[in-house]
């Protein structure tokens, strides 16, 4: 394959975040098939991964379908921020989220 798949998601990465520099992606090759690991700016995990997910999941399915092609088993691994903090910009906490939920439902 010799890094084609790490290659393409270079690209598709570097197309979607704001700080390009910041991109790093480790290629781990191993009897479960490669590992692709990647790190980007804790400003854009939010545009790597996507509402819902949705954008993870079609990187994921493209490097599958990549791998097929090549006859290899090929995952993504995307790591957390250091330390998990939340990224700039997010939401209130969960308990905070459920205590608006509960308040919206009160008013219907």
């Amino acid at each position: 394959m010799q890094d084609n798949d790490k290659a393409f998601l270079e690209f598709i990465v570097g197309s979607l975040v704001d700080h390009k520099d910041d991109i790093k992606i480790d290629r781990v090759v191993d009897e479960m098939g490669v590992l692709l690991t990647l790190t980007v700016n804790r400003d854009d995990m939010g545009k790597v991964i996507g509402r819902q997910g949705n954008t993870a999941k079609a990187m994921r399915t493209l490097l599958r379908v990549i791998g097929m092609k090549n006859n290899a088993r090929v995952n993504l691994k995307i790591n957390e921020p250091a330390g998990g903090e939340p990224f700039s910009g997010a939401s209130a906490s969960v308990d905070d989220a459920i205590a608006g939920l509960k308040n919206d439902m009160e008013v219907i």
